[in-house]
C-alpha cells in the first residue's frame, strides 16, 4: 500500500491512517464492507460502509492517478524531454486534469493547423517571433518561404499558428482560464432556432442563465437534456476580453514589433483552441457532479423506500386498479402466500360498482382482511373511491397507496413467471402491490432498482455508475435487515455479503430436497457454502426455530463463545436470550469493565448485548408505516391553508412531492420545506417519512397542489 495515498485519504476523509491502513488490508483480504462494517469495527474503529466504500473508491482513484503520472513521465522521457521540474510538476498533481495538462505540449498530435505549419519550416520563425525581437523585417521572414509557402502572409500565418497551439498547451494558462470559468461563468440557454417543445417541458430554459459556480445539479441536467433533445441551445459566457487580456500581459513581456502578431496568435489560441476545450471540459466536470449528485439522491431516497417498516402478521388484499380489463386482486396472508386471486369491474366499460364492492365485502369477510393495498398507477383515483366506500362500511380495515412503480417489470419478468406459472401478469403484479406494504425490502429487491421510480434525471447519468451505486444501497439495507434463510428468496440472497450464485442455487435446492436449514452450522456441514462464504455471509443469516437461539440474532459464529462466556458470567444460558431477567441484567452492568474482565473488545461486547436483549430485532422498527386511511380526499375539499398528514414519495433537488390522498402528489419547494436554510430538501426529508403539511396553492386546471410544511399564521 502506498503510504502517500493512504495519508491522503486519512486527511481528505478526515480519519486516522490507522482506520485506512486496515480497511484498505480487509478489503485487499477478500472481505466484504457489510461484512468489515459489523463484524470488524474493533479493526477500523467502527466505519459504516459509506466511509469504507468511500476509502476503496479514494484509494483505487489515486492508484489509477499515480499509474498516469508514472505513465506520462516514461513517454516524455522516451522523447529525451522529461527535466526534473517536469516529473516534479507531474508528481504534484492533484486532480487527472493536471497531469493531462502538463503532458499534452509532449503529446503525439493529429495533423493539425501547427503541425503542417511546422513540416512546412516554420517553426523556427514561431520562436524569433515569440523572442520579442527589437527588430524585425522582411528578411527576417524571406529565408522561410519554400515550395510550400509561397508569401510572407504565409509563413507568418503558419507561424501564428504553431504560437497558437504553444500557447494552447501551456498548462499554466489553462489552469488559470479553468478557474476563471468556474469562478466567473455564466450557464446560458436559449431556445433553439425552430426548436418544438410541444408541452412546454423546458419552458424556464428558455432564456436561463446561471453562474457556473451556482448552478444547481437538477438544471444542469435539465439543460442537457433539452440540448440533447434539440430544444436548447447552451453555452457558457466569460469575459473573453480579460482572458485574453490576462493571456496578453503573460506572454508579451515587452514591446516589439513581433507583438501584433502574438496577440493575433492569443486570439486564435482562445477562439479556436483554448475555449472549445475548457467550456467542453468545465460542462463534463459540471454533468459528472450533478450526475453524482442525482445517483446519491436516488440512493438515498431507495435506501428509505426499502426500509419502510413492515407491515407485519397481517393479511392484505392487493389491488391493482385498471378500467377496461378490471381491478386485480390478489390476498396473501401473514407469511405472502397467496390465499386468493380474483377480478371485479367497477370502471367504465361494466360500471359494475355495487357489484364490486358486494365482492370486495364479501372477501374481506371471508379472509380477514386487514389492509387493502392500492396501487398509484391508471384508474387509482376511481379504485380509491370504491374501495373507500366498502372501508367505511365494513368497519373492520383500513386502505393504504403504495408506490407500484416496477411493478410491471417484476410481474413480466423470468422470477415472476416461475414463482406463478399459471397466473397473467396483471395477477402478479397485484400480488406484489399487497407484499410491498407487508414487507417492502423483500419484494423491492426482485425489481431493477432503476425501475423503482424515487429518483431524478435518472436516465440522464451513466446507467454503470448509477447501477453500482443502487446495488450498493440494497446491499447495505439487507445486510443491515438480515434475512431468514429458510423463506428468503434468491432475489434477496443475492444482496447478502460474500453469498455467490452457486452457493444461492444449493441453499436453495436444498430447502426443496430436505425442508428448513436447522442451523446456521447445517449451512458448512451440508457443504452448502466454503470457509470464506460462510465467513462473510452467515452472520446476516437468521435461522428463527432451529436447534441453536444464537441463530436467529445477528451474532456472528464466531462470537458464539464470547456470548455463552458473557451468559456464563451472569448466570444465564442461551435460552434465556431476551428475557426480561436477562435484559435487566444487562441494562445494569459496567461494559466497559466487563468486556475488559472477558478480553472482548468493546464493540462485539455492546453488540453481543444489543442482541441478546432484542435477538429478532428488525432494524426496519425504527422507520415509519405507510398511513393508513378509510376515506377518500378530492381537489375540492382543499382549500388554502388546510393541515394535513401526507406520506413523502420521492425527494429531488428542488423539494419533495408528498401524497396526501390525491391522484397527484403534492410538491412542496425546497423554500417551504423550513424557516431555515434548506442547503438541500433530503437533510430535512427522506423517503417514507410522515409529515404534516398545509395547503399552499390550488391549481385545479392543471390538477395541482402546491404544500408547505411550515405552519401558516
Amino acid at each position: 500500500m502506498n503510504e502517500n495515498i493512504i495519508r491522503e485519504i486519512s486527511s481528505e476523509l478526515n480519519i486516522t491512517t490507522f482506520q485506512v491502513e486496515n480497511a484498505l488490508k480487509l478489503i485487499a483480504e477478500g472481505n466484504t464492507i457489510p461484512f468489515i462494517a459489523r463484524y470488524r469495527k474493533e479493526a477500523t474503529n467502527a466505519l459504516d460502509e459509506e466511509e469504507l466504500r468511500k476509502i476503496n473508491e479514494y484509494y483505487e482513484y489515486e492508484v489509477n492517478l499515480l499509474k498516469r503520472k508514472n505513465d506520462v513521465i516514461r513517454l516524455i522521457d522516451e522523447k529525451d524531454m522529461l527535466t526534473k521540474e517536469i516529473e516534479e510538476s507531474i508528481m504534484k498533481a492533484k486532480k487527472l486534469v493536471e497531469v493531462e495538462d502538463i503532458y499534452l505540449p509532449y503529446k503525439e498530435k493529429k495533423k493539425t493547423k501547427a503541425t503542417e505549419a511546422i513540416k512546412n519550416g516554420l517553426e523556427s520563425l514561431a520562436k524569433i517571433i515569440m523572442s520579442l525581437p527589437s527588430s524585425f523585417d522582411e528578411e527576417s521572414i524571406l529565408k522561410f518561404l519554400n515550395v510550400n509557402v509561397k508569401t510572407k502572409e504565409d509563413a507568418i500565418q503558419g507561424a501564428k499558428y504553431i504560437i497558437a497551439e504553444w500557447i494552447s498547451d501551456n498548462a499554466s494558462y489553462r489552469k488559470w482560464i479553468r478557474s476563471y470559468y468556474f469562478k466567473n461563468g455564466t450557464v446560458t440557454s436559449l431556445l433553439k432556432k425552430g426548436a418544438i417543445d410541444e408541452n412546454k417541458v423546458y419552458e424556464m430554459y428558455y432564456e436561463f442563465n446561471e453562474a457556473v459556480k451556482y448552478i444547481k445539479p437538477h438544471r444542469v441536467l435539465a439543460i442537457n437534456r433539452g440540448e440533447n433533445e434539440k430544444v436548447l441551445t447552451v453555452k457558457i459566457e466569460v469575459n473573453n476580453d480579460e482572458i485574453i487580456s490576462y493571456l496578453e500581459k503573460n506572454i508579451i513581456k515587452k514591446d516589439s514589433p513581433t507583438s501584433i502578431y502574438i496577440i493575433d496568435a492569443i486570439k486564435d489560441s482562445y477562439k479556436r483552441l483554448i475555449s472549445p476545450s475548457i467550456e467542453r471540459e468545465i460542462r463534463s466536470q459540471l454533468t459528472l457532479q450533478s450526475e453524482d449528485k442525482s445517483i446519491e439522491v436516488f440512493g438515498e431516497n431507495l435506501k428509505n423506500l426499502l426500509l419502510i417498516a413492515p407491515m407485519k402478521d397481517k393479511i392484505v388484499m392487493g389491488f391493482d386498479p385498471a378500467f377496461r380489463t378490471g381491478c386485480k386482486l390478489a390476498i396473501i396472508d401473514s407469511t405472502s402466500k397467496v390465499l386468493k386471486i380474483d377480478v371485479i369491474y367497477p370502471h367504465e366499460p361494466k360500471n359494475e360498482w355495487e357489484k364490486s364492492k358486494d365482492k370486495l365485502k364479501e372477501l374481506i369477510k371471508t379472509y380477514n382482511v386487514d389492509i387493502i393495498s392500492i396501487g398509484n398507477g391508471t384508474a387509482s383515483r376511481e379504485s380509491e373511491k370504491l374501495v373507500s366506500e366498502v372501508v367505511n362500511e365494513v368497519k373492520t380495515c383500513k386502505y393504504a397507496i403504495v408506490n407500484e412503480a416496477g411493478a410491471s417489470v417484476y410481474s413480466a419478468s423470468e422470477l415472476a413467471i416461475k414463482e406463478f406459472p399459471n397466473l397473467q401478469v396483471e395477477q402478479r403484479s397485484a400480488i406484489s402491490i399487497a407484499r410491498r406494504i407487508q414487507d417492502p425490502l423483500n419484494e423491492l429487491v426482485k425489481i431493477d432498482p432503476k425501475s423503482i421510480g424515487v429518483g431524478q434525471y435518472q436516465h440522464d447519468v451513466s446507467q454503470k455508475k448509477l447501477t453500482e451505486s443502487l446495488d450498493f444501497v440494497v446491499t447495505k439495507c439487507v445486510n443491515n435487515v438480515g434475512i431468514n434463510i429458510n423463506t428468503a428468496s434468491a432475489s434477496i440472497l443475492k444482496y447478502i455479503s460474500g453469498l455467490t450464485k452457486p452457493a444461492i442455487d444449493k441453499i436453495i435446492n436444498y430447502r426443496e430436497s430436505f425442508g428448513k436449514i436447522k442451523s446456521r452450522e447445517e449451512l458448512k456441514k451440508k457443504k452448502l457454502v466454503n470457509d470464506k462464504i460462510y465467513e462473510q455471509s452467515i452472520g446476516f443469516m437468521r435461522i428463527v426455530d432451529g436447534t441453536n437461539p444464537l441463530d436467529k440474532t445477528n451474532i456472528h459464529v464466531e462470537s458464539y463463545d464470547k456470548t455463552i462466556k458473557l451468559l456464563s458470567y451472569l448466570n444465564f444460558t442461551i435460552d434465556d436470550i431476551g428475557s426480561k431477567d436477562l435484559i435487566n441484567s444487562l441494562e445494569s452492568i459496567n461494559t466497559n469493565n466487563i468486556s475488559k474482565e472477558l478480553n472482548i473488545d468493546i464493540y462485539t461486547f455492546n453488540d453481543i448485548i444489543d442482541s441478546l436483549k432484542s435477538p429478532t430485532r428488525d432494524y426496519r422498527d425504527d422507520f415509519q408505516t405507510p398511513i393508513l386511511k378509510s376515506n377518500i380526499l378530492t381537489l375540492e375539499n382543499l382549500n388554502v391553508g388546510m393541515k394535513l398528514e401526507g406520506t413523502v414519495r420521492n425527494v429531488v433537488d428542488f423539494g419533495a412531492f408528498i401524497d396526501i390522498g390525491l391522484h397527484n402528489d403534492g410538491l412542496v419547494h425546497i423554500s417551504k420545506i423550513s424557516n431555515k436554510f434548506v442547503k438541500h430538501p433530503s437533510d430535512v426529508l427522506s423517503v417514507g417519512d410522515i409529515v404534516t403539511c398545509y395547503v399552499y396553492e390550488i391549481n385545479k386546471d392543471k390538477d395541482k397542489v402546491s404544500l408547505s410544511l411550515i405552519e401558516p399564521n
